[in-house]
């Protein structure tokens, strides 16, 4: 009876132990995933926890690495900023933090070239003597410095920037060499015969800017082969009238301080001609630039190319046309005579071998060149680094103008640029001539002979390039057109020495790793068949356990096995893959993923100009700053391009917007708050006065009006009003109906400003008795008009009808005659007279 009654009560209670249970689970994986998941925001909040490998960990910024043997299940890669558990127990001797370290190799002082050396004392040079012999330097001589400091070292973690500083001032009476290179076709001969007699000028104005001055002399035509030029024989030898044979490239006369010999070049130089209009002027710049023996550029000199022509180019491609394929080398081809002996072998230069040949030899370009040309050369010289573009009169005769005006262009304004690779980012900043912060920019103007500028340059390494060879580099900072720059030796830190042969904490096929592995900077990498912490898992032998699920959970608060979004494999987690290829889930415990951060616009950490996602964080890019990298970091948006209060002192700067107050006279709109469409204006103080001096109308007398009114109006034609400089327009009808309109501001002394439309807009007068007189002439017209239609419609009706009633009576088909039941009429005639007698 007993046993009955426990089997009823034990088949009763069974479904409410179920529903039990199953409350029971339910709560339990409830918990676990919000355990979960603030596991997961707690080591998002860290970009250094995600870091599995010691590379890894100092390739992220401001991250540490723990190198120290059995260190156990506790985050290696750290923040030495906060205070943590690895901070505690990690010892200082298996830290790595690597420093960014700055050394300065050389670093003369700015001077000028002179016997003793005279250098810069404050912003300008002190003066020396300068000599300088024909041949060369002599013994005691000092070259100009103007670029400092000239040699660096730097070692720099991944984005982390380093900011270096440099100052540049043009040196005194520095050397300068100018090779003139001119096209010698038919149509330049007067300009030929111009600069020759202009040599000594261009030498002696010169030499008014430097004592050391060198002049040069080259010519070219163009490649002789068809279509360029005729290849008959006659034509080969004299192609037009008192014409020297065509010829690519000719160097005259090599840099010289003699000014009589480049006259007499030039003089005796003899004009050639081809067919088409293009000349061959790369092939010539070509040789100018890269046959710096031939030619006698100097190392420490400014060097001007003048390239002087009336016609267009030819580039690369264009050789094919004459049967050339074969590319430009971009080397000296120049025999004994100075003549191009490649002309009719290789290719024109493309734009860019022109360009890059000309930032290695530190040359700059001045494209003198016609009106017609102007153009042409305008948008080249924007793809040939220090390159300025002159009009060129007809016959050359303003020659020595064009190259004085262009050379204080070039040299009173400094722009400083890199040969930095991709994987390093350049970021110049200086205040140039002004007092105050710097700003980000690398060209200064308006720049004299020893002003000093400063610059500044920060420098990051953007990534680690995938070639070790890589990893140290030397480029150069320079100020374009001079032979002077800042070498910098470049050493990226992306890797540890642990991590390579030969280092301590480094062994190969290590016991700590059970023997399956490399141990590497305190922790196990394994070989190809073996995986786990300590390489204790075999891939051919997987199973997992209570122990193993351990390592698959960050700690004890938590019972879910990799975040909930990966699985456990013999105590590692292998994350899931996501549907889309470029979401990745990462991390020790996949706490980590690249997709879950903050958006704006739709655009993941407001795109990759603002930020990159790291481990469910948006890592924002120097000047944005936000939880989705959509804030400006500075407050300079907000502020008016001519200066003033942020938001005009009428709001507020969020997020690099203003925020516009609402005041008692009204709310303040635009985008710094400038304007207030509600807020009552100025328009009817100055109406009156407006009227009587501008109109001579309104309520004001003359006298009234002199007395009354402190402003006189500029008299325009047509008002209107710029609403980026403030100005109000206003406008009014007066008591004769016209419009009458002005605009007023203030000047920079807060003085009103007034601006009056010279007429008035008044409506056409009407001329009633005409209008009536017309209006009844025309009801007249319309009526006689009517009637003369009436008439003629009726006329047209009755002739229809006439003409159709005489065509039926026409075919009638019987006439009186025939008709068969027609009688004639009988008429008898009796005489009462007469009686038959």
């Amino acid at each position: 009876m007993q046993l009955r009654i426990a089997n009823r009560i034990s088949r009763m209670s069974l479904p409410w132990l179920l529903v039990i249970s199953c409350l029971l689970a339910l709560a339990t994986s409830t918990l676990a995933q919000s355990g979960g998941r603030q596991t997961s925001e707690r080591l998002a909040q860290n970009p250094c926890s995600s870091k599995q490998t010691c590379h890894e960990c100092i390739q992220t910024s401001a991250c540490a690495w723990c190198s120290q043997p059995e260190f156990g299940d506790r985050k290696r890669c750290f923040q030495p900023s906060i205070l943590t558990d690895a901070n505690r127990q990690c010892r200082e001797e298996f830290t790595i933090y690597p420093q960014n370290e700055y050394t300065v190799l050389q670093n003369e002082e700015l001077s000028k070239a002179s016997k003793g050396g005279a250098f810069l004392s404050g912003s300008t040079y002190e003066s020396s003597s300068h000599q300088e012999s024909s041949s060369g330097y002599d013994g005691g001589f000092k070259e100009a410095v103007q670029v400092a400091p000239q040699h660096v070292n730097l070692k720099l973690r991944i984005k982390e920037k380093y900011r270096l500083s440099l100052q540049y001032a043009q040196a005194e009476d520095y050397p300068v060499d100018l090779y003139y290179l001119m096209d010698l076709s038919k149509s330049m001969e007067d300009d030929k015969e111009k600069l020759s007699l202009l040599g000594n000028l261009l030498a002696s104005t010169m030499r008014n800017i430097t004592s050391n001055f060198r002049l040069g002399f080259g010519s070219f035509v163009d490649k002789t082969v068809m279509p360029y030029v005729s290849t008959v024989p006659k034509k080969l030898k004299e192609p037009c009238e008192n014409c020297q044979a065509p010829y690519g490239f000719r160097n005259h006369m090599p840099l010289n301080q003699n000014t009589t010999l480049f006259s007499d070049e030039v003089s005796r130089a003899a004009v050639s001609g081809n067919l088409d209009a293009p000349e061959g002027g790369f092939d010539a710049i070509m040789q100018a630039v890269v046959c710096r023996e031939q030619i006698g550029w100097r190392e420490k000199a400014r060097r001007l190319l003048v390239f002087s022509t009336d016609a267009g180019f030819h580039y690369a491609g264009d050789g094919k046309l004459g049967g050339i394929v074969k590319p430009n080398d971009g080397h000296c081809h120049m025999d004994q005579r100075g003549m191009y002996t490649h002309s009719t072998i290789q290719d024109y230069p493309s734009i860019s071998q022109i360009n890059l040949k000309v930032k290695q030899n530190a040359i700059n370009v001045i494209f003198a060149v016609t009106a017609e040309q102007i153009a042409v050369y305008d948008r080249l010289r924007e793809h040939v680094e220090g390159s300025s573009a002159g009009t060129l009169s007809n016959d050359s005769a303003n020659v020595v103008d064009l190259v004085k005006d262009q050379y204080s262009k070039i040299s009173s304004s400094v722009e400083m640029k890199d040969n930095a690779t991709s994987a390093v980012k350049v970021t110049y900043y200086s205040s140039c001539l002004e007092d105050g912060p710097m700003k980000q920019t690398n060209k200064c103007d308006g720049l004299k002979v020893g002003t000093l500028v400063k610059f500044a340059a920060d420098i990051e390494v953007t990534n680690c390039p995938a070639n070790r060879d890589e990893w140290k580099q030397t480029f150069q900072i320079y100020p374009v057109g001079i032979n002077e720059s800042l070498v910098i030796d470049l050493e990226m830190i992306c890797d540890c020495s642990c991590e390579n042969p030969g280092n301590a904490g480094y062994e190969e096929r290590s016991e700590k790793c059970n023997g399956f592995g490399t141990y590497k900077c305190g922790i196990c990498e394994c070989d190809s068949t073996h995986f786990g912490r300590t390489c204790e898992c075999d891939s051919d032998n997987t199973h997992t356990d209570r122990d193993q699920a351990a390592g698959c959970r960050p700690d004890n608060t938590t019972t879910v096995d990799c975040s909930g979004r990966g699985s456990c494999v013999c105590g590692v987690c292998e994350c899931e893959a996501r549907p889309h290829p470029e979401e990745k889930i990462s991390g020790q415990f996949c706490e980590c993923d690249n997709f879950s951060c903050d958006r704006q616009g739709g655009l993941l950490c407001s795109g990759e100009d603002h930020g990159r996602c790291e481990c469910g964080k948006c890592v924002c890019l120097p000047g944005w700053t936000g939880l989705a990298c959509d804030c400006r970091a500075t407050n300079e948006t907000c502020i008016p391009p001519m200066g003033g209060e942020i938001c005009s002192g009428k709001g507020e700067c969020e997020c690099g917007t203003c925020r516009c107050f609402e005041g008692e006279d009204g709310r303040y709109s635009g985008r710094f708050c400038e304007k207030c469409p509600t807020c009552p204006g100025r328009c009817a103080e100055f109406k009156e006065c407006v009227q009587c001096q501008v109109y001579k109308t309104g309520k004001f007398t003359e006298e009234e009006c002199a007395r009354n009114c402190t402003f006189v109006p500029r008299v325009i034609d047509v008002v209107e009003a710029d609403e980026e400089k403030d100005e109000n327009l206003c406008a009014y009808y007066d008591e004769d109906d016209c419009r009458f309109a002005y605009v007023y501001t203030y000047d920079e002394n807060g003085k009103v400003e007034i601006r009056a439309q010279q007429d008035r807009e008044c409506p056409a007068q009407v001329y009633i008795p005409g209008i009536v007189l017309g209006v009844i002439g025309a009801i007249v017209l319309i009526g006689l008009a009517m009637l003369l239609l009436w008439k003629l419609l009726t006329t047209i009706h009755d002739r229809r009808e006439f003409a159709k009633f005489e065509k039926e009576r026409s075919m009638a088909r019987w006439n009186a005659g025939e008709n068969p039941i027609y009688k004639q009429a009988t008429s008898t005639f009796k005489n009462p007279t007469y009686a038959g007698k």
